[in-house]
């Protein structure tokens, strides 16, 4: 263990201890990326977990204790967290829909989750400001278009990720004429990342890969890269129109507006989301999960043609 592990490992047991909760057993760190590491505490409480990320992703531990105070009811307890260190302390999220759907043999959770999901982006739509001061990305409207123009040059991506670059621009359009205000964009919201607890609630969790931005991006990883596959794995087995709908009728009954109005919008969405994974996902020295998002992208463009 790294001694910025141990150092995080001493706050978090410190914390829990305030409140009156002791670690029994082993701690171990069963998930080590890169990107995170999460160390499983077994306390008097029930399991604990600590999240630790390196400092350029340290804007996750503010975000999540922001959409905890916000709607405490759809993502994960927060303990506590060190903003300044990337450090959080998160209870227990239960099992995860990757876990629970196979189980099920359906997919109908997804439809409580999506529209759990919608109403938790409209209640953070005033926190815009507090989120870009956290340093989460800022990939609203022209800035998602001149960042993926950017990075198609950069990383020479090919020569139709570059002929994409007008229809990119018009679906930004098409997104800024929708009347839906910008929000967070959780931007890899799979299967994994959304949790059922032991009382039945469903959790969104993991929000390191969130963005600000058209809250509607996100239905491209989750409509297309995940639900659309069905419960075989294979492409377009599963109609996402009805989860498509469960999500948009939370925005409508919001803005007052029919769901068909938003309809267009949803489509410009799905393939505009994965612009989004291209320029918000991409690691440097890592550029073959970029190229595959681009390669999605194209395929989202064919279909609107």
């Amino acid at each position: 263990m790294t001694t910025d592990r141990e150092a995080a490992l001493h706050w978090a047991t410190t914390v829990l201890g305030r409140d009156g909760v002791e670690t029994v057993g082993e701690v171990t760190w069963p998930h080590e990326r890169s990107w995170s590491a999460l160390a499983r505490i077994p306390t008097t409480r029930g399991t604990a977990w600590l999240k630790v990320v390196p400092s350029e992703l340290r804007r996750e531990a503010t975000l999540t204790a922001l959409v905890a105070r916000r709607r405490p009811d759809a993502t994960v307890v927060v303990h506590g967290h060190e903003p300044d260190r990337g450090w959080l302390l998160l209870g227990d999220a239960g099992r995860s829909l990757r876990a629970l759907v196979p189980e099920d043999g359906d997919l109908s959770r997804w439809r409580a989750a999506l529209r759990l999901y919608a109403g938790l982006q409209r209640d953070l739509a005033g926190d815009v400001g507090t989120m870009l001061a956290a340093g989460v990305p800022d990939l609203r409207g022209q800035r998602l278009l001149t960042s993926f123009v950017d990075l198609v040059e950069e990383l020479d991506l090919g020569a139709d990720a570059r002929a994409a670059a007008p229809e990119v621009g018009a679906l930004v359009d098409v997104l800024a004429g929708s009347g839906v205000p910008d929000s967070v964009q959780h931007d890899d919201l799979h299967d994994a990342q959304v949790f059922v607890d032991d009382t039945g609630r469903t959790r969104i969790t993991d929000w390191g890969d969130a963005c600000v931005a058209h809250p509607f991006l996100s239905l491209a990883v989750t409509l297309d890269g995940v639900i659309g596959w069905g419960l075989r794995d294979v492409e377009g087995s599963e109609d996402v129109l009805p989860y498509q709908r469960g999500y948009l009728e939370v925005w409508a009954e919001h803005l007052g507006s029919p769901v068909a109005a938003l309809e267009p919008a949803a489509r410009a969405a799905r393939a505009l989301g994965w612009a989004c994974r291209v320029v918000n996902g991409h690691v440097p020295g890592d550029p073959d999960p970029t190229a595959a998002r681009v390669r999605m992208l194209l395929s989202a463009l064919q279909r609107l043609r």
